[in-house]
């Protein structure tokens, strides 16, 4: 029965262009949430004993509570919530964060306050965004030249405003 229910799952998942992702939660966190239809990322929430304040200039690493499973093949991307940024200064460094396939440890948020005021996490706030992506890998062949472009080695701002 119970290898009757997976495979149904696992129809359900490639029919509505989802990926099974196993989860585990620790006390008093909560599951990712798609918050519309439209939604691309599933809101991650912030798993705290007490509020954390993110000072002006400071980076803080910030628990989820949340410990996945994630298929091989694919990866998590973990991203800012524009609201925070636009409202409040806030973001999260090295981003997208990428949460591989073989990672089983907590999901942590690193957050940073480019704001001009103190920024306070409350337990359960959203905090950020997660998207599911296919991972492609490169199969990297040395050779002597590689191909020239109109480009070539222009970059960083290049073009011009």
């Amino acid at each position: 029965m119970k290898e009757f229910l997976f495979t149904n799952f696992l129809s359900f998942c490639s029919y509505t262009n989802m990926i099974p992702v196993k989860i585990k939660l620790s006390q008093n966190s909560s599951i990712p949430e798609y918050k519309s239809s439209g939604s691309s990322g599933a809101d991650l929430r912030a798993r705290l004993d007490s509020p954390e304040t993110i000072d002006p200039g400071q980076i803080k690493l910030i628990p989820t509570g949340i410990f996945m499973e994630i298929p091989e093949g694919y990866e998590a991307q973990i991203r800012p919530r524009s609201g925070l940024a636009l409202n409040h200064g806030i973001t999260l460094l090295n981003t997208p964060g990428t949460i591989d396939s073989d990672y089983r440890g907590e999901i942590k948020i690193i957050f940073a306050n480019f704001g001009p005021e103190p920024f306070v996490i409350e337990h359960g706030m959203r905090i950020a965004q997660m998207i599911f992506s296919k991972v492609y890998r490169g199969a990297f062949e040395i050779v002597d030249e590689i191909g020239e472009t109109k480009r070539n080695e222009g970059g960083f701002g290049h073009t011009g405003i």
